[in-house]
């Protein structure tokens, strides 16, 4: 079973938009689940992620958020430290 991340992001990001692309490959391949996260929705996700968004995000605790700029390679090194944080909680 592939691990789930989250993407957090709002609409008319541009930034949100290539970091969308950019994880297609991996999506496509199984690798992994993201879900988008809205955060205009949420004003604590606003106040939290704002100013950085993209953000790339796990629920597992110990792994940090991936924040753009970010490029395939640095995802596949993250997504692979906390898939192996998920396995491992």
């Amino acid at each position: 079973m592939a691990s789930s991340f989250y993407l957090y992001s709002t609409a008319g990001c541009h930034l949100c938009e290539q970091a969308e692309a950019l994880l297609q490959p991996f999506l496509r391949a199984g690798l992994f689940h993201v879900q988008v996260v809205e955060i205009s929705h949420d004003e604590a996700l606003v106040k939290r992620y704002g100013l950085r968004i993209p953000v790339l995000a796990c629920a597992a605790e110990g792994v940090e958020e991936l924040g753009w700029p970010f490029d395939q390679t640095q995802v596949w090194s993250w997504s692979s430290q906390a898939i192996l944080m998920c396995q491992g909680s």
